[in-house]
């Protein structure tokens, strides 16, 4: 059974502004970007089937003109949605390049009494667009950390329904829409179909991603200390407990460095708290760079820092110490003397591969440090 046509528009049009709405309801409460063009998207694509719809009422000229731009802008906003959401800039020449064509091409007869020809163009426009909304996903799916697929998957089939109307479509005179028998109705009614089931469906998946990026950044602020940037103790005890395990299961070795920068009170009273600051993250880069890809590196308290060495024995461990500690006194951030650390060390030799205890043995070891002169890297004593 053929549907009206007329009716099904007008359910487009409802259906584009209820999903515009409440995806600007979205944007509203967190301000993201991406839910904000995807909302004026939607919106856009509701104000443009509406105008379609007052075609065959005196005033096809504005529809024909002014409706396709709009829906062509509303393309343009799907990829700058999916641009803005690949953590790169709105493009204003790419967004209205869509519409300009339009224009233009209108301003030629021949164009503008052909509807085939119209109808191929804007199917064409509509395609590229999707085409580059799936190249923001596809170029940036090593970095967008969330489960793209869906959306990457809809914007394809979306082009690619685009791609296929664009040469067999003849296009739908006005009229011919009251005529359910008429050629060309059913292809019109499966385009509304699939616009509507495109415009719920990325708005859903694109809800979601914003939602798993979200929840990824809560998690990774809840790992990270916010002054340096680097793992607090919450994530090194995590991140630490899983190398010890594996390390134990491969029976390899770990060490663990425990740094306790020395006078951080007398360095705070001197100079102030901004440049305490800033010495805690001048160690956590020197540090950094000393470490291996698959260390574990952490600010456990105020100015104390624990490293766990990944298949490292007790003389690795003491070199790596020992350049963090050289390197750390040569900065020229404070006058001489004034930046300096006391490191302890233990190994999973010593002390197993429980990490509690690698951290009370270690404490040991900077203590004995800290009580020999400081700006010192210092073993655990066997007993």
């Amino acid at each position: 059974m053929m549907l009206h046509i007329p009716t099904l528009l007008i359910v487009a049009v409802f259906v584009f502004g209820l999903m515009g709405l409440l995806t600007v309801h979205a944007w509203n409460r967190g301000r993201e970007p991406t839910l904000g063009y995807l909302g004026i998207m939607l919106l856009l694509a509701s104000l443009g089937t509406g105008l379609i719809v007052v075609r065959g009422v005196g005033m096809d000229f504005v529809a024909l003109i002014l409706g396709n731009v709009v829906l062509l802008l509303s393309a343009a906003m799907n990829w700058t949605a999916m641009r803005t959401f690949a953590q790169r800039k709105p493009s204003m020449p790419g967004i209205f390049a869509g519409a300009g064509a339009w224009l233009m091409m209108c301003l030629v007869p021949q164009f503008y009494g052909s509807l085939s020809a119209r109808v191929t163009l804007y199917s064409l426009l509509a395609a590229s667009y999707g085409v580059l909304s799936a190249m923001e996903l596809w170029r940036r799916r090593d970095s967008l950390e969330v489960a793209y697929t869906p959306a990457l998957v809809l914007t394809l089939l979306h082009t690619t329904f685009y791609c296929f109307r664009a040469f067999i479509d003849p296009g739908l005179p006005l009229k011919s829409a009251q005529a359910p028998g008429a050629e060309g109705v059913p292809f019109f009614s499966f385009m509304l179909f699939e616009s509507m089931l495109y415009a719920i469906g990325i708005a859903y998946v694109t809800l979601a991603m914003v939602k798993e990026r979200a929840e990824l950044r809560f998690k990774a602020a809840a790992l990270s200390d916010a002054l340096t940037g680097i793992d607090n103790r919450r994530a090194f005890m995590l991140k630490g407990e899983k190398l010890l395990a594996n390390s134990a299961r491969r029976h390899q070795g770990v060490a663990l460095l425990l740094c306790d920068l020395d006078h951080f009170k007398r360095l705070n009273d001197s100079f102030g708290h901004p440049m305490g600051d800033q010495a805690l993250i001048a160690f956590s880069q020197v540090t950094l760079a000393a470490l291996r890809k698959g260390d574990v590196f952490a600010r456990i308290g105020g100015e104390e820092f624990a490293c766990l060495l990944a298949d490292s024995d007790e003389a690795q461990a003491f070199q790596v110490a020992e350049r963090i500690r050289q390197a750390f006194a040569r900065l020229d951030l404070l006058a001489p003397g004034f930046l300096s650390v006391s490191i302890g060390i233990v190994t999973t030799d010593e002390a197993g591969h429980d990490l509690s205890h690698l951290l009370s043995q270690a404490d040991q070891a900077l203590y004995l440090a800290k009580a020999q002169g400081r700006n010192r890297v210092q073993v655990v004593v066997a007993v």
